[in-house]
């Protein structure tokens, strides 16, 4: 596997300054155009105003490119879900076949981690679909975290999911969990998902000095969706059960369902979901870049 690092992301990784790896299935499944472009060019943008370089993550031709250029970003937008999505157990078939397309949590993690790179912002992750007991249905992100040593900062899981279930899987593969002021799991578009979570942090500093006693797994900091961009749980999950008995009559299974539920609440909810997302995954990128300046203080 050759990973293709662009001169910046080269240049920050020999002067052992912050890099932020990115995902770019937010490009390509998790928004529509051109929220998802300006989205992209925003987050890293982000990033460099805090003094960090963003390293965006995806697969062009068979080659995994740590650092995309604008053009690249704006070729991923375009296509959108024409553009495969690769997960860690996909990259194999990527490379092999010259593919390209995105890569989710797990895909994102493994190469980041892979790069040298020591921390990675993104929106929400995969975990334990509900219909898990009548069909297994649980994203490779958690087995991948459990194996991969870098911090991921979200907030927590899609609550599409089975939020109880999820966390307890978290528990069950090793993977440390920590809250950024907060000790409740925030349930992607809205907060209090009445989950408790057992520590709480404060700042940068003290996710780092966890972070260098990881020996095998990612360790998650859950950073909830900021206040004015909440949406109310009540009216999520009617959007939720909306969507999933919509999925069901239309026979969608496997890693269709969650940008289609995706979608639909979005159409739905006439954009707020969007928003609410947008909102969150800029909020986790600047805890992102704290954390990063920690580590790399260290």
């Amino acid at each position: 596997m050759k990973l293709e690092i662009s001169q910046a992301v080269k240049e920050a990784l020999r002067q052992k300054t912050p890099i932020l790896a990115l995902e770019s299935t937010i490009i390509t499944h998790g928004l529509p155009y051109p929220q998802n472009y300006e989205i992209a060019l925003e987050l890293e943008e982000i990033a460099r105003s805090h003094s960090v370089t963003p390293a965006t993550i995806a697969i062009l031709q068979g080659r995994a490119h740590i650092g995309l250029t604008t053009k690249e970003i704006k070729e991923l937008s375009l296509e959108g879900k024409k553009k495969y999505k690769f997960s860690a157990y996909d990259l194999p078939i990527a490379f092999g076949l010259g593919l390209t397309g995105s890569t989710t949590v797990a895909g994102t993690s493994f190469l980041a981690e892979k790069a040298g790179i020591k921390v990675f912002a993104t929106g929400g992750l995969g975990g334990v679909h509900k219909e898990h007991l009548t069909r297994m249905d649980i994203s490779n992100d958690i087995k991948a975290l459990s194996e991969t040593p870098l911090v991921v900062v979200s907030s927590g899981a899609k609550c599409i999911l089975d939020l109880e279930s999820t966390v307890e899987a978290l528990e069950t593969f090793g993977i440390p969990t920590l809250g950024w002021k907060t000790n409740i799991f925030p349930a992607f578009y809205y907060n209090d998902s009445g989950i408790k979570l057992n520590y709480q942090v404060e700042n940068g500093d003290q996710v780092a000095s966890v972070a260098k006693e990881l020996n095998k797994s990612a360790l998650l900091v859950f950073n909830p969706v900021p206040k004015e961009a909440e949406l109310p749980k009540i009216y999520v999950e009617t959007l939720i059960e909306e969507a999933s008995n919509e999925a069901k009559k239309l026979g969608i299974t496997g890693k269709e369902v969650t940008p289609f539920l995706l979608n639909f609440m979005r159409q739905k909810s006439k954009g707020r979901t969007v928003e609410t997302n947008c909102a969150l995954i800029r909020s986790n990128v600047r805890v992102a870049c704290e954390i990063s300046h920690s580590l790399s203080k260290l």
